[in-house]
């Protein structure tokens, strides 16, 4: 019974593991706010996507601009556009998704 007990919870603690390091994800700051978002013409709008919008990115030590793009709808979703958050001396980016 012990023994059982004992593998039951070295399973749980494997699986638990492996769970969290599928859903990992690469953590971005900048040290520095980014700048004003630029204006983008929205395209009008198409069945079954929803637009996100341009962002900065940081990449190389920079911000760099990413244009808006079309995200395929997840039906009883509503998407969340990825935006920079002040984090203490830094800012960090919060991945874009469905909510």
């Amino acid at each position: 019974m012990i023994r059982h007990s004992l593998r039951s919870l070295l399973v749980a603690a494997l699986l638990s593991v492996t769970a969290s390091a599928a859903f990992a994800q690469t953590v971005i700051t900048a040290p520095h706010a980014p700048p004003a978002p630029r204006v983008e013409t929205v395209p009008p709008p198409r069945a079954g996507y929803a637009w996100d919008p341009g962002h900065w990115r940081w990449e190389r030590g920079a911000y760099v601009w990413a244009p808006g793009h079309w995200q395929t709808v997840r039906v009883g979703y509503r998407w969340v556009p990825g935006h920079w958050v002040d984090h203490g001396p830094n800012w960090r980016w919060v991945q874009g998704h469905w909510a």
